[in-house]
């Protein structure tokens, strides 16, 4: 119990200073700068919560500050039950107070007429929350998770209780909350008042839906062109990363470790780079177009400019992500099921058609779903390729910062991208619900796999052989333009694109990075190194609770946290905006908003990672720990986080490789302070700078090969020591960090 009300005196202490020695609302210039010392407490900007009231006519948030006084009462309450219902409910009022008061009162006053009509006109508003109030916040969430604590709940385990609140009030914050607002952005007018017109002019617009498609989609409307698309790139990088699943599992091809470097290098690079790559190949002044031009006098056409082109390059960009989705599921057929096949006599492709293709359904359907949606959210390689053929992610960035500037399209067409993705991804559940695929079982299973059909082995050579080339030529390209002075017009060598970029000079004895990308780079850096250890560390613990923790509404919990990977990056991006930019939070143009949107889009892959990395941890090793008297944190950090150790460089390694290479929703959140490098790369290849833009690009991915292997060296590898003693007494494994080792 003392322990209990320690901790319980920590938070109200938190609570307590954030209301009274911490300035409440956001300050411009940020926090932690420190600039807003010299007018604290005093000025208006910086007060904190109890001066807002008292000298500046903020009278509502008094109704915090009661709160958070019964929350200080109730600790001296003695009987646990009736403390922790007076915890529990000043917890959940207090959030619901300040999330209420946040969004019901603006710079100007009332946001909301009803507020106006019940309580009178304001003489003046608020700003958005700044660390005060967000502290308060926190304060109150972990009130209300120690109240449920001490009423049992979770056997009493407050650690637990708070990791699941605070998830959930997070997962709250920045995935519903900004797609919530960018659904009520889609009826509201310039000044924020509600006005169906706009969504009612966007849905009906004719471009949008028009069914007059002719060969490939070109003229139909966005949003059928996109779906098309998004098909089209789906089946086919599945089809091809089920192909190089085949090839590096059930053939005899021999060059398999060149074919893996092959489908991790797309991973890491740009995702508009493959797209700049097909232009300097097939463009009007590409190497391959001219040669044709010269040796055959074929007259140079625009055919890369389209849904064609776009295709090649996501065909291109996704398959090694099917391939990795793959090439398990591929692995772990059970070859005793297609033995026994055979020993039916059924040959070999009746067996591969009847028995291994239908056990590979969930990893087909996820390559699938997976292409399907980085298809409808890829931005970089319509916005190099697609021409006056724009696509729904395209379509929404220009109705932002185009000549439009009408944020009720954008909001209208993201949320008919929403749509699309959010479809997709439940039917994809509904086809996999309810059916068996397991093939692998505590019994022993011998043999090997079948050779594959002839006509099979044939088509699946056909088609990954060329593509090795042609990603061979892609990457040759991409290294080669970084050192040719004008592609197409001067090819001769140099390095001055590089100099530009990244020169470093002397001056006045210090080091100065005058090169024109260094800032972007710098930025770049930082924020995927600071989001990457967060994106792991949130997705691990979630997936702690999800495996190992028995709760009301677990399942519900681990769809909505998947649910936001299906929701594209561009929707992100504008939802973000939307949600971000005006009171009660406040984050654009900060760095903060770059971290949050990388976390909470990129945690899924954690949690997934985390759940069949703990799935596979007897949880009697933390029951033995608990039993000790270790705490649940004590136990996560001794026990469960050594023993996943490929989970946590698997989820840094992704985290940070799509903090650097994301697109689609940094577009929307960079700032001339926080320029991010693919947003600056897409700047040079609006401009024609494409040495520079290529340059760069090959930068980004020395570097990020160089710290995905400081990752490995930092985390390092999960050892088990396994001790086997037959002296005539016991035979028992046990388990350590130590070297694997037989005794």
């Amino acid at each position: 119990m003392d322990h209990r009300n320690r901790r319980l005196d920590i938070v109200l202490g938190i609570g307590i200073a954030a209301f009274l020695l911490v300035p409440w609302y956001r300050i411009e210039g940020g926090f932690l700068g420190f600039g807003w010392f010299s007018g604290f407490p005093t000025e208006a900007s910086v007060a904190p919560g109890i001066l807002q009231i008292l000298s500046y006519g903020r009278w509502w948030l008094a109704f915090a500050g009661l709160i958070m006084a019964a929350a200080v009462a109730a600790r001296f309450i003695r009987d646990p039950m009736r403390r922790g219902t007076l915890l529990a409910t000043a917890g959940a009022a207090g959030v619901l107070f300040l999330t209420l008061q946040g969004l019901a009162i603006g710079f100007s006053g009332w946001s909301w007429t009803i507020s106006e009509t019940l309580f009178g006109a304001l003489a003046d508003g608020q700003p958005s929350m700044g660390a005060g109030a967000v502290l308060s916040a926190f304060a109150f969430v972990l009130i209300f998770s120690f109240g449920l604590a001490e009423r049992g709940v979770m056997k009493g385990d407050a650690f637990v209780v708070s990791s699941i609140a605070i998830l959930v009030f997070l997962v709250a914050i920045f995935v519903f909350y900004p797609v919530g607002s960018m659904l009520v952005g889609a009826f509201q007018d310039f000044d924020g008042s509600f006005n169906p017109d706009g969504f009612t002019r966007n849905i009906q617009d004719n471009s949008i839906w028009s069914l007059g498609c002719v060969v490939g989609g070109e003229r139909c409307g966005v949003a059928w062109r996109t779906l098309w698309l998004a098909l089209m790139t789906a089946g086919g990088s599945t089809i091809m990363g089920l192909a190089f699943a085949l090839v590096a599992t059930r053939t005899r091809f021999p060059f398999k470790k060149g074919l893996r470097l092959l489908t991790v290098l797309p991973i890491i690079t740009p995702p508009f780079v493959i797209g700049l790559a097909l232009t300097l190949l097939f463009g009007r002044a590409g190497v391959i177009t001219e040669s044709l031009s010269n040796l055959f006098g074929i007259e140079p056409g625009r055919w890369l400019y389209g849904l064609t082109g776009i295709w090649i390059a996501q065909v291109l960009s996704f398959t090694p992500i099917s391939f990795l989705v793959l090439i398990g599921v591929v692995e772990g057929v059970s070859p005793s099921m297609e033995e026994a096949s055979q020993t039916l006599r059924a040959d070999r492709w009746r067996t591969f058609w009847h028995v291994s293709l239908p056990l590979m359904k969930p990893g087909i359907a996820n390559a699938f779903l997976i292409g399907f949606i980085e298809s409808m959210a890829d931005f970089g390689n319509p916005l190099v390729l697609g021409g006056s053929h724009g696509v729904l992610s395209t379509e929404i960035f220009f109705a932002v910062v185009g000549s439009q500037n009408d944020p009720s399209r954008a909001a209208v067409l993201a949320i008919i991208l929403l749509c699309f993705t959010l479809t997709a991804f439940l039917a994809q559940r509904y086809w996999l619900s309810g059916k068996n695929f397991a093939t692998v079982t505590g019994k022993g299973d011998s043999g090997s796999h079948i050779a594959l059909p002839r006509s099979i082995s044939i088509a699946v050579h056909a088609m990954v052989i060329p593509w090795m080339i042609f990603t061979v030529v892609i990457y040759g390209m991409i290294l080669f333009g970084g050192f040719v002075k004008t592609w197409g017009l001067d090819n001769s060598l140099t390095l001055e694109h590089y100099a530009r970029a990244f020169s470093v000079e002397m001056r006045d004895g210090a080091l100065a990075w005058t090169g024109v990308a260094w800032n972007s780079f710098w930025t770049t850096i930082e924020i995927a190194l600071i989001s990457a250890p967060l994106t792991a560390a949130v997705g691990l613990l979630t997936a702690y609770l999800i495996v190992r923790q028995k709760f009301a509404g677990r399942n519900v919990f681990e769809f909505a946290l998947m649910m936001s990977f299906a929701i594209p990056g561009t929707v992100i991006g504008i939802s973000y905006i939307m949600a971000f930019n005006l009171p009660p939070l406040e984050m654009t143009g900060t760095a903060l908003i770059l971290i949050a949107c990388f976390v909470f889009r990129n945690m899924p892959v954690g949690v997934r990672g985390g759940v069949a990395a703990m799935s596979q941890l007897d949880k009697s090793l933390d029951e033995a720990s608990l039993t000790l008297r270790a705490t649940s944190f004590r136990t996560i950090r001794k026990v469960i986080l050594p023993l996943l150790r490929p989970a946590i460089t698997a989820a840094l390694v992704y985290s940070f490789v799509r903090a650097i290479t994301s697109i689609s929703a940094v577009i929307f959140l960079v700032s001339a302070q926080y320029n991010m490098a693919t947003s600056y790369i897409v700047g040079l290849v609006e401009n024609g700078e494409y040495g520079v833009a290529i340059a760069y690009s090959s930068m980004l991915i020395v570097v990020m090969i160089v710290v995905i292997a400081g990752f490995q060296l930092l985390v390092g590898e999960r050892r088990l020591r396994r001790e086997n003693r037959v002296a005539g007494i016991t035979t028992a494994p046990s388990l350590s960090l130590g070297q694997e080792k037989t005794v």
